[in-house]
């Protein structure tokens, strides 16, 4: 099992359709921003789950965890900070802190776990040259 360090930083600002009737961001748009910043940490390693699909897998939420800190309201820019905090065999643990840009309030923090599956939705290994990538080789 491998063990990163490295922060990988996603900007993203809030619209009004993922706000509630109260003005907030509706608690599950956290885990749709996670996903945005997660697409570009693949993309910073040189990845693209276009093409992890198209090498016939996939990478399903197998766990994930929010916790909420305080509230993001229409048009705030957010900052995502993600790490990768394991690498194993067959998944992956990513980390996530959300925080706004205005007053750099910590919003929440959170994490997802994801498994390498083959089409047919069986749990393997990462192809060797995803791995890699994700290792920063």
């Amino acid at each position: 099992m491998t063990k990163m360090s490295k922060v990988f930083q996603h900007s993203l600002r809030v619209i009004y359709g993922d706000t509630d009737m109260m003005g907030v961001v509706y608690y599950a748009n956290y885990l749709r921003y996670f996903e945005a910043a997660r697409t570009e940490v693949l993309r910073e390693q040189g990845l693209s789950y276009v093409d992890f699909e198209k090498s016939g897998h996939a990478m399903p939420v197998a766990e994930a965890n929010v916790r909420y800190h305080a509230s993001a309201t229409y048009d705030d820019l957010l900052h995502v900070e993600t790490r990768i905090d394991k690498i194993g065999g067959s998944s992956i643990v990513l980390s996530y802190r959300i925080s706004r840009d205005s007053d750099k309030v910590e919003l929440c923090t959170g994490m997802t776990r994801h498994a390498c599956v083959d089409q047919s939705g069986k749990v393997v290994k990462w192809p060797h040259w995803f791995k890699e990538k994700l290792n920063g080789s």
